[in-house]
Formats: C-alpha cells, sequence, structure tokens
C-alpha cells in the first residue's frame, strides 16, 4: 500500500504536501464559512459563486496550463504556483484580521487563486511521475489523494475550531505560512534521482494536438463524462455540508468543521483501497458512480446529524473510488510526451465544470432546501453509472450472467489495447 515511500524523493514531496494540504483545508472551510454566515445572510448561491470564481479559471486557461505543464521545468513551475497561492493566503488574511474584508474580497481572491491554481493542478498531478518509477505511479497517485484527504480529517475541525476562537483571519495566515513545507519539500529533492522523460517539442496547435489524442481514446473520453458529471453537480460538498449543517441541523462552526472532516474520513479509505491495487481498472468507475449517488440520496434524506455524518462516509469512500481510478487510468495510460496536456484537459473538466454546477445547486439549495441539493448530487451520480455501463457494455462486452440463480457480471479480460502497453511498460520498469 505505501510501496512509493520508498523513493526518497517521493518521501521528501510528501512530507511537504500533507502540511501544505492541511492549510489548504483549513482556508477552505474559513473561506465558506465567512462566506455563509458573516458576509451574507446564510446565502448559498454566495458560497457556489465563490466555487465557480476559483475552479472556473481551470477551464478558461486550459490553453496555456497544459502547455506549461508539458513544456517547462515542474519543479520550477511548482515553487512559482505554491509561492504565490501562499502570497494570496497572506493577503486574505491581512483583511479579514484587521475587520475590513467584504465580499468582493473574497471574490477577487478566489479568481487569482483560481488563475494560479490553473497553472498548479496539471503540474502537480504530472509531476508525480518524475518522483517514481513506472510500477509505482498508479500507488504514488493514490497516496497523493490519500495525503489530501488525510488533511481533509485535521484541517476542517482546527479550522472549526479556530474560527469560533480566534476567528477565520488567523486561519487564512496559518494557511499561507503552510505553504512555506512544500516549497523547503520541492528545494531538497534530489534532482539527479528524478524520473524525467524528453520534453515535448515546442509547436502550434499543441492543445489541439491534446484533444485529438483523447478523442482516440474511447476510454478516456467516457472518464471525462463522468468525472465532468459528477464533478460538476455532485463534488459541491462545501455547499451541501455548509448548507445542511447552518439551515437543517442549526448547527455551528465546530460542528461544519467536524461534518467536513467526517466525509473526509472515507475520501482517505478510498484513496487507501486504491493504493492497495497494483493498476487501476476501467470497471471501477461505474462502482463509484452508482455508490456515490446511493450515498447522495441516503445522505438527502437523514434525519439528525450523526446519521448524516454516517452517509458522509459512503460519499467520501465512493467519489476518491472514482476519481483516484480516473486520475490513475489517465495518467497511468497516457503518452509521456502528451501527459501535462491531457491532464489538464482532466483538470479542466473536473475543476472548470463547477462554475456551473455551483451556483446551480446553491440556487438549488435557497429555493429548494439543502436536501433537494443533495438530490442534485445523487443524479449526477446515477448519471454518470449509466454512462459508465454503456461503455462497458459497447467495450467491454460486459454481459449479465446467471449462476444457480445468482447474477454475475461478466467482462472481457483486458480493457484495452492501451492497458496492455502499460503493464509491458511496468514490466520492463520493474526488470530494469
Amino acid at each position: 500500500m505505501f510501496r512509493s515511500l520508498s523513493g526518497v524523493n517521493y518521501r521528501i514531496w510528501a512530507a511537504g504536501a500533507i502540511v501544505s494540504n492541511v492549510g489548504t483545508w483549513m482556508q477552505r472551510t474559513a473561506q465558506d464559512w465567512i462566506v455563509l454566515t458573516q458576509l451574507t445572510h446564510n446565502n448559498a448561491a454566495a458560497v457556489g459563486f465563490v466555487m465557480a470564481l476559483q475552479f472556473g479559471p481551470q477551464l478558461l486557461l486550459l490553453p496555456v496550463t497544459g502547455w506549461a505543464a508539458d513544456h517547462l521545468d515542474r519543479r520550477k513551475l511548482l515553487m512559482a504556483t505554491q509561492g504565490a497561492m501562499g502570497a494570496l493566503g497572506l493577503g486574505l488574511g491581512i483583511l479579514t484580521v484587521t475587520g475590513v474584508v467584504q465580499l468582493w474580497h473574497v471574490y477577487v481572491f478566489a479568481l487569482l487563486l483560481g488563475c494560479v491554481a490553473a497553472f498548479d493542478a496539471p503540474a502537480r498531478q504530472t509531476f508525480v511521475s518524475e518522483l517514481v518509477a513506472g510500477p509505482n505511479l498508479s500507488n504514488a497517485v493514490a497516496l497523493n489523494s490519500a495525503s489530501f484527504n488525510m488533511a481533509r480529517l485535521l484541517g476542517p475541525a482546527v479550522a472549526g475550531l479556530l474560527v469560533a476562537v480566534v476567528g477565520a483571519g488567523w486561519v487564512f495566515l496559518i494557511n499561507a505560512a503552510t505553504f512555506g513545507a512544500v516549497l523547503l519539500s520541492l528545494k531538497f529533492l534530489r534532482i539527479e534521482k528524478l524520473y524525467r522523460s524528453e520534453r515535448a517539442k515546442r509547436q502550434r496547435g499543441g492543445l489541439a494536438e491534446g484533444f485529438r489524442y483523447v478523442r482516440r481514446r474511447p476510454d478516456i473520453m467516457v472518464i471525462l463524462v463522468m468525472v465532468f458529471l459528477i464533478g460538476t453537480f455532485g463534488l459541491n460538498f462545501p455547499i451541501f455540508i455548509s448548507t445542511m449543517s447552518v439551515s437543517v441541523f442549526h448547527a455551528g462552526a465546530g460542528e461544519y468543521g467536524l461534518l467536513s472532516s467526517i466525509v473526509a474520513i472515507g475520501s482517505v479509505v478510498g484513496a487507501l483501497l486504491s493504493a492497495r491495487r497494483e493498476r487501476p481498472r476501467v470497471a471501477l468507475l461505474f462502482a463509484g458512480a452508482a455508490f456515490f449517488g446511493f450515498g447522495c440520496a441516503l445522505a438527502a434524506v437523514m434525519p439528525d446529524f450523526w446519521l448524516f455524518a454516517l452517509a458522509l462516509i459512503v460519499i467520501g469512500v465512493s467519489s476518491q473510488t472514482l476519481m483516484t481510478t480516473a486520475n490513475g487510468v489517465v495518467q497511468m495510460t497516457t503518452d509521456p510526451q502528451l501527459r501535462g496536456r491531457v491532464m489538464a484537459i482532466y483538470m479542466a473538466i473536473f475543476m472548470g465544470g463547477t462554475p456551473v454546477g455551483a451556483p446551480i445547486v446553491g440556487w438549488v439549495a435557497d429555493t429548494f432546501g439543502p436536501r433537494w441539493a443533495m438530490g442534485v448530487g445523487a443524479a449526477s451520480g446515477f448519471a454518470a453509472a449509466i454512462v459508465g455501463v454503456f461503455y462497458l457494455v459497447k467495450y467491454r462486452s460486459l454481459r449479465l450472467r446467471f449462476t444457480s440463480w445468482r447474477p454475475r457480471f461478466t467482462l472481457s479480460p483486458r480493457e484495452t489495447a492501451r492497458e496492455d502497453l502499460a503493464d509491458t511498460e511496468a514490466t520492463a520498469a520493474r526488470a530494469s
């Protein structure tokens, strides 16, 4: 499960990343809370708009972010983006501590953070392939996700406590300081031990080449459709949890932070289960999407706080199984020279759908109630599962058979020819 940590560079990176991730989740929690309860009067649409501003640049800046991840030195690019995000956290913290912060300030900082994160995300995702050898790439991707969600266990709970005791401004300042950890880890990496592949040649139409590559890959196409559906309408946890906490259960900042940490318990479990697998399998996408829809539907009808919290664990396991599998399949089976552009497309669809979905989900929560907003998330999971079944039937020959009156699903033995190539490369890397 933890085999990627045998490499010194991955250990250094992971140590810095976990500290920074805790700070990131602290800031997200505090930011959503002050928008909902201090800068507006429980306006879920405002929270959705902040999310739209923060994630919209993933889509708008796609032509240059993928190019940057494929052509620039990823380590240096990450040092620039991580430093910029730390500076933005510092600025918002100063405004909040001094008591002058207004809603439009949060909007501006969310947009600026989104612009920086648009360059950071594809570079950070593909940088993992420089830290570990081919056979361990899937494991490293899963452990990265586990690290992010372990921070999600601690960050929101700490943020909820600090917001209640000293205010949100200090949470933003602490987050700014945590970026120092990941900057130090990038500085102390053993550069001579990085697994660097040949950089893509600089030419016109580079992003178009990435789109053409994706269009020829039905397995990646179906992943992008499923990720779009759930990422746009399902992964709006700040809206789901904050509105259910405040409007339905009438809880405070501490309980909101606790709920955000509880959903992370399931996410950590899902990521660690993914880390145990030798390689990700497309068939898991269907199961993850279906259980995500079931978990959201279950949470929507839960009558009290603690039963709602238990349903969040189901949502966390299923969503993380889906997203970790999707990320692993795309990275492991993509041509290394196109990996940055393909991952930029992936991240743009994953994050870029938020400007569309978050305001819609926020409007549903304001107009019809938070439980109906959870229903939108459930519908996205079931829709993604239907898309996955269509792919499995058409390309994997999914069949339902009954053995002694028990239903059994069968698939063709290999998922794609590309997976054969991935296995061959992995075997060669082990031998070397």
